[in-house]
């Protein structure tokens, strides 16, 4: 009788308790992982293309403080620099690379590069639809989006055979959209998201 009482307080003494985790200290954690899903992946930053309108500030510098278009070239008009190529670049790089030619003139500048309009995203949308023509956006649109910006079909419109033409390089690529399949539940993969200068045809 006593080994067996020696044996137990001897396993008794050698179990460690372990602090649990209280409610409190779980709501924390989830908490946390659902505030980093949330988050997401980050945003990248806006790349500035031809035919966007900017807004350059330059501080204590008024008289060069001016909105300037982006050509289609890819290149703005700025004073003391004259031609400056910016279309591939976000806002922040043309601030840093502005900054870097104006210390030729300026012993400290700092500028400000705002875009004002987004105007370089432009989708073509012609044939049988009731307002053919071009549709700027600030931000891509699907297939489904383009077509109901040009306000839908006129009479008689082949709904099973709209096609999206894409330039490439000197190539082209079609892709076909079938409306009444889509509206189904059908392949909905086929309202692909279109990049600028896409062309879309309603015969």
């Amino acid at each position: 009788m006593c080994s067996k009482l020696r044996w137990c307080s001897i396993f008794l003494s050698c179990i460690v308790i372990v602090p649990g985790v209280s409610a409190q200290d779980k709501q924390t954690v989830l908490a946390d992982e659902t505030q980093d899903v949330a988050k997401g992946p980050p945003t990248p930053p806006f790349i500035v293309q031809p035919n966007d309108l900017l807004e350059i500030f330059v501080w204590k510098e008024p008289d060069l403080t001016r909105k300037v278009l982006v050509r289609p070239d890819g290149r703005i008009s700025f004073p003391l620099i004259q031609d400056l190529q910016v279309a591939g670049m976000s806002p922040l790089q043309i601030k840093q690379e502005i900054e870097k030619k104006l210390k030729d003139f300026i012993e400290v500048p700092n500028v400000t590069v705002m875009v004002e309009a987004i105007q370089s995203y432009r989708i073509f949308v012609t044939g049988k639809v009731v307002k053919p023509g071009v549709i700027t956006s600030e931000k891509p649109i699907t297939v489904l989006q383009a077509l109901a910006l040009s306000g839908g079909f006129q009479d008689f419109a082949n709904l099973t055979d709209i096609v999206m033409v894409r330039n490439k390089g000197n190539d082209n690529v079609v892709f076909r959209f079938n409306y009444p399949d889509f509206i189904k539940g059908k392949n909905f993969s086929q309202n692909i998201i279109l990049k600028s200068g896409d062309v879309v045809v309603v015969p």
